[in-house]
């Protein structure tokens, strides 16, 4: 599946709870590494997720922080660095998206 196609979905669950799309962005930014014009970038391109993941500039060493469980599986138990990468996204956005402060999603 696309990057450009999970985007959107982030960003209409973050704005349901009244989140911003700054938000979801500075959330991607410092899980990757990735700028305003490199994200836009990879939208464009039309990536699909793992390639999105393992291209990313920098990964956040304090992503190992994240913890808890997204679909049912504990974060940090799953064993493909991908797909642990993107349920950490996903684990940001859902805290986000419950109202969760900032400075507590980023984890520095």
């Amino acid at each position: 599946m696309s990057f450009a196609r999970v985007y959107p979905l982030y960003v209409q669950k973050a704005e349901k709870k009244g989140r911003t799309v700054a938000e979801v962005d500075e959330i991607i930014t410092w899980l990757t590494g990735y700028d305003a014009p490199a994200l836009q970038a990879q939208l464009d391109a039309n990536v699909d997720c793992a390639t999105f993941m393992t291209n990313a500039p920098r990964f956040n060493p304090n992503a190992t922080k994240i913890t808890g469980v997204v679909c049912g599986v504990r974060v940090e138990e799953i064993a493909d660095p991908t797909m642990q990468r993107l349920r950490y996204l996903d684990k940001l956005i859902d805290e986000l998206a419950r109202g969760k402060a900032m400075t507590k999603i980023l984890r520095d």
